[in-house]
């Protein structure tokens, strides 16, 4: 796709936000039927050793699915050599991180202190030779804004790992169900990705020196992949050594639960943001508005979810998984501060790389890695609810490195930043403390049967958004106001 002008951009991105929160929709749907379904099938101890075992898997496929994706959705010229050299280069990686997660399964059961961890960890080493072969696709579907990946590949991923793992886990397989539907996961995603992109290697050819050019636009990238994994394989080994294989299990379900509604809406803008602010880096005015933008409406959608997480989160839980799954609910409710900061990260990160700028990502990362582990080994004998706080006040410092960052690059002033965030944070902080009074005082949604109990935790959602959103008419008028005119026009 050839440049766009301003209208044609924006009516592309549009179109791309919709599709993207489509499909978005869908794999989270999906992901949460599954979580709860397998809940019920598999104990938090199953669920923890697959964690546990794919610990490193989660780490490794940062170099497979290299950031030299990046450097390919940036790339002006030379595509097909781009492109054949990324897809060798990443191939290549993907089989000798193979072999090195075979060879040190058996570290993973010693540290753990459970052998099973080991078999699991050996047998998903090969998802990382089968991640590597999506990378060129997948980029170049996002270079072209082909949203065909989020509403077909996305989805069918989901799928996939839902029907296997829960046939297997019904049938007694036990932790192997997960690993089943890992890999038939990643299958369909391979198969999808190929079809749909229509790309095929020796179009062009490896090129030594265009590696080169790209790894240095990449490399910062790499680095911040590679913290960012690191952290989360120092949060797994912290809680499972220093917890317990169930505990991990809660820890599993409760990340990914927070995680659900923060990471769909993060997810479907960060999509088109960084194909987007590339193509428009170079007019510096319409990159610093359509940052602004960006960050409004994630701001807009991610703060009240986070706060309603806060405030319900723990009964919640515990009404959809079971009282197994209460340490779900308490991560749930103290990881409310991730999604917040992860959504300044994810909008600075995009316009950074927009901008050409992907080195100033690594003052994130080091604030990130700087902060996660000393925190989690501080409040780590806190439990659960230790860990929650741990990672939230990490997060939220690290999207604040980012949120300065990006404005010293995009020329966006304190008060601008000001004016687009603090109203709607004092609007969720409001309704967050009524809601969580009105549950912890008088409803208590959590001791009832699952069907009234959920009944009360959807009036306490409503009336969070009523009170959410007359609190940010009140104090801030013209931050509803873009929302009012779609709606009118709708």
């Amino acid at each position: 796709m050839t440049d766009a002008a301003p209208g044609g951009l924006l009516a592309v991105l549009t179109r791309g936000a919709s599709l993207s929160a489509a499909g978005i929709a869908a794999v989270q749907g999906i992901a949460l039927a599954q979580t709860l379904v397998l809940a019920h099938l598999l104990s938090p101890s199953q669920i923890g050793v697959f964690t546990a075992g794919t610990v490193l898997t989660t780490f490794v496929v940062v170099f497979s699915h290299s950031s030299l994706s990046h450097a390919l959705i940036q790339r002006r010229d030379h595509l097909a050599d781009a492109a054949e050299t990324v897809f060798w280069a990443t191939l290549i990686s993907g089989a000798m991180l193979a072999v090195v997660l075979l060879a040190t399964a058996p570290v993973l059961s010693a540290l753990f202190g459970n052998s099973q961890v080991g078999l699991v960890a050996a047998a998903s080493s090969g998802t990382v030779l089968l991640t590597s072969l999506m990378a060129v696709p997948d980029a170049l579907m996002q270079r072209e804004f082909q949203f065909r990946r989020r509403v077909i590949v996305d989805p069918a991923n989901a799928a996939a790992f839902a029907i296997v793992s829960i046939t297997g886990a019904a049938a007694g397989w036990g932790v192997w169900a997960l690993v089943t539907g890992y890999y038939a996961a990643l299958t369909v995603s391979v198969i999808a990705a190929w079809w749909l992109s229509g790309w095929r290697p020796g179009r062009g050819r490896f090129r030594l020196g265009l590696w080169r050019e790209m790894a240095v636009f990449a490399f910062p990238l790499l680095i911040e992949s590679v913290l960012e994994r690191a952290i989360e394989v120092t949060e797994v080994v912290l809680v499972g050594h220093r917890l317990e294989t169930a505990a991990l299990g809660n820890y599993r379900n409760g990340r990914r639960l927070a995680f659900l509604p923060v990471m769909a809406i993060i997810q479907i803008c960060s999509y088109v943001l960084f194909p987007a602010f590339a193509r428009i880096s170079g007019e510096r005015e319409r990159f610093r508005r359509g940052y602004l933008t960006a960050l409004g409406w994630m701001w807009l959608a991610v703060v009240p979810a986070s706060a309603l997480l806060a405030a319900i989160g723990e009964p919640t839980v515990v009404l959809l998984l079971g009282d197994p799954w209460r340490g779900a609910g308490v991560l749930v409710e103290t990881m409310c501060g991730v999604g917040v900061g992860y959504a300044l990260m994810s909008v600075s990160a995009e316009a950074l790389k927009g901008a050409g700028r992907p080195q100033l990502i690594n003052g994130m990362s080091g604030v990130g890695a700087l902060t996660a582990i000393p925190l989690l080994v501080l409040l780590l004998p806190r439990g659960l609810s230790g860990v929650g706080v741990a990672l939230s006040i990490s997060a939220l410092l690290t999207g604040l490195t980012g949120l300065i960052l990006a404005g010293r690059v995009i020329g966006v002033s304190r008060g601008e930043l000001g004016r687009c965030l603090v109203p709607a944070l004092l609007a969720a902080v409001v309704a967050a403390v009524a809601i969580g009074v009105l549950e912890q005082r008088v409803l208590h949604a959590g001791a009832h049967a699952v069907a009234p109990g959920l009944g009360l935790i959807a009036v306490e959602a409503l009336a969070f958004l009523g009170l959410f959103g007359l609190v940010l008419q009140l104090i801030s008028p013209a931050t509803l106001r873009p929302i009012w005119r779609r709606a009118r026009r709708a």
